[in-house]
């Protein structure tokens, strides 16, 4: 600390001798002006700009618009820190001094920082990370510190074998590390909520683009830190590939995995929404499609995780891809005494009244309710009803019990007779029968 001692026994000298000359007051002068035009300027642009002077409503991209909203309070800071900036050009190249603007360049930095932290910012490690490293360097920096501190940080440093790492390195690291992580998870969070939202696209091109922009977010994340670090990134050629040669023997289920998320959504052979069923018979809803996974909802409230890699290598039927119709078939039996040409016609009027079946003049003949004889059965005639819905016949769209307690209510008004197995038995030789 003895160095700072000094340093600042030195600046309390040299701005006594700076009182005494003219440039010192041209530079006050110009930092009085350099305020007022970025005064000037921020109060322009707060009540010309619509997205600072009206406070957005619900719509398209409200978070987004709300987060420009909220920066209308650095727009002052921000515009007397440029504003200065420019200034100090200009003095130091017509006067030859500009010490004293860019410190007041360095106080108006000191002042954007503390407006993030406390008015602008509500993740709280980053505002606690602003507090406590953005504003010490804003100091340091408005009184021409900075570069002696990070000298004197380099110089503290360990080695291990060929690697020196210097306590400034480790700062620099953990501090855009953390910086870089938050900067990265809102920037996913954001660009997939609005690509989601997009309602030129289609499900499956969101999604193909949603992942696509995750996956080149957190490596550009990744890329960045590694420069922060000072590591080049030619360098990770070699060793990534040996890591990949690894990797492809230890994780080869999820790489499969992912690669089949991969072509599922450039196929779109499904899409959220469909409804799916499974070699095995199990069915459901697709709710969500990630790279690893598809999550299949039940009408039962179970989810159903599926690997990606089982609709690639396995057989299964999406029901509503291509057509959210579809057709269903009801069976029941009558007597052999029944008037079927009365039945057909009862039965029609039955399945067409429902609000969920398809039905009407302005329908083809093949998508209209229809009733016909399937077979003759042991005790009666066996009869089959067809019919067209827009869905999935379960979950809230019960549509066949309710056919069939409307049928079975309609057959019992007009006395139809719903036969049940009946047997004749003969007894042959049998004396008292003779």
């Amino acid at each position: 600390m003895e160095w700072l001692i000094v340093r600042a026994e030195e600046i309390g000298r040299e701005i006594i001798s700076h009182l005494s000359r003219a440039e010192f007051y041209v530079q006050v002068s110009i930092i009085a002006l350099a305020l007022a035009v970025g005064l000037v300027i921020a109060a322009y642009l707060s009540r010309r700009v619509k997205i600072f002077r009206e406070e957005p409503q619900p719509g398209a991209y409200f978070e987004f618009r709300s987060t420009l909203y909220r920066a209308r309070s650095l727009l002052q800071p921000v515009s007397a820190a440029v504003v200065l900036g420019i200034a100090a050009a200009i003095s130091a190249g017509t006067t030859g001094e500009s010490w004293l603007i860019r410190a007041a360049q360095g106080v108006a930095f000191v002042f954007v920082v503390y407006s993030l932290a406390k008015h602008f910012l509500q993740n709280a490690t980053i505002s606690l990370i602003l507090k406590w490293v953005g504003l010490p360097i804003a100091l340091l920096y408005s009184v021409g510190w900075l570069g002696e501190v990070i000298e004197h940080l380099e110089g503290v440093s360990i080695e291990i074998g060929n690697i020196r790492l210097t306590l400034y390195a480790v700062l620099r690291t953990v501090v855009f590390g953390f910086v870089l992580f938050w900067l990265g998870r809102i920037s996913n969070a954001t660009g997939q909520r609005v690509i989601r939202t997009q309602p030129a696209l289609d499900p499956s091109t969101r999604e193909i683009a949603a992942k696509l922009f995750e996956i080149g977010v957190f490596v550009l994340i990744f890329l960045l830190l590694m420069n922060v670090m000072g590591i080049d990134v030619t360098t990770l050629a070699v060793f990534g590939g040996a890591l990949g040669v690894g990797l492809g023997f230890g994780l080869q289920q999820i790489a499969s995995n992912f690669i089949s998320g991969i072509i599922i959504l450039l196929d779109r052979s499904i899409t959220i929404g469909d409804f799916i069923q499974l070699e095995d018979g199990r069915s459901g809803t697709l709710r969500e499609l990630t790279m690893r996974s598809a999550t299949l909802e039940t009408f039962d409230g179970k989810d159903i995780m599926v690997p990606n890699e089982k609709f690639i290598t396995t057989a299964f039927t999406n029901w509503t891809h291509h057509n959210k119709q579809q057709r269903y078939s009801l069976k029941f039996q009558v007597a052999y005494k029944t008037d079927l040409e009365k039945l057909f016609e009862i039965v029609r009027e039955i399945v067409a009244s429902h609000p969920k079946v398809l039905s009407g003049e302005d329908l083809p003949v093949a998508l209209r309710p229809d009733a016909e004889i399937e077979k003759f059965g042991d005790s009666g005639i066996d009869i089959l009803v067809e019919f067209w819905m827009d869905g999935i016949d379960d979950g809230e769209n019960r549509v066949g019990a309710d056919l069939l307690l409307m049928i079975w209510t309609a057959l019992k008004a007009n006395d139809i007779e719903i036969p049940f197995p009946q047997r004749e038995v003969k007894v042959l030789d049998d004396p008292k029968i003779a």
